[in-house]
């Protein structure tokens, strides 16, 4: 990446699994890796994998993610999954939400942010888990790169929230979960 003019981008990183599964990665090492790689004004919010970094103007998002991707693996030996947004994209991911009701409880509601558009047969299983019976105050919305999830009970008890986020990890697709607040936070710290 080279910089163009002095000109730079920002970039909101999304790390799949970091500090929820087996890879531990502080806050202050992810900062480091990011400003290692050359990324400037670098946040990292919560210790789940959240960046926002500025990359030279003429970085792309892909080329971001890529390079986060390969130093975690290089520096920790593990791939680790990045998803990135710009924030007009995430701005205008947040003003598509489907359940405006659901953020007067911030938890309830997620964005399961995904690297790209699903193919038709991952849209076709999501397309049959939302036709399932119901039973479950669950539901989700698929818009574009962004799957929304309304988890009245919590998204850790709900088993149609898993099944989503499979269906859509098997079309080969990443698939990275932020919640309502966690979401908007990062707009901000974007913004500033």
């Amino acid at each position: 990446m080279c910089e163009a003019a002095g000109m730079t981008t920002r970039h909101i990183a999304l790390l799949r699994g970091i500090n929820v599964g087996g890879v531990r990665i502080s806050m202050a090492q992810q900062r480091d890796l990011a400003e290692a790689l050359g990324f400037t004004d670098v946040r990292v919010h919560l210790r789940t994998g959240n960046i926002v970094l500025s990359a030279p103007g003429d970085a792309t998002p892909a080329q971001v993610a890529a390079a986060l991707t390969a130093r975690i693996e290089a520096d920790y030996g593990v791939p680790v999954p990045v998803v990135t947004r710009t924030p007009p994209e995430l701005a205008a991911e947040l003003a598509a939400n489907p359940y405006p009701e659901a953020t007067d409880v911030p938890a309830s509601l997620h964005c399961v942010f995904l690297s790209a558009p699903p193919d038709a047969a991952v849209r076709g299983a999501l397309d049959a888990l939302g036709a399932e019976p119901p039973g479950t105050p669950d539901s989700f919305r698929l818009l574009d790169r962004t799957l929304y999830l309304h988890c009245p009970d919590g998204i850790g008890r709900s088993k149609l929230a898993a099944r989503v986020i499979r269906a859509v990890e098997r079309g080969g697709v990443t698939a990275t979960a932020r919640n309502w607040n966690t979401a908007t936070r990062l707009l901000a710290l974007a913004r500033n």
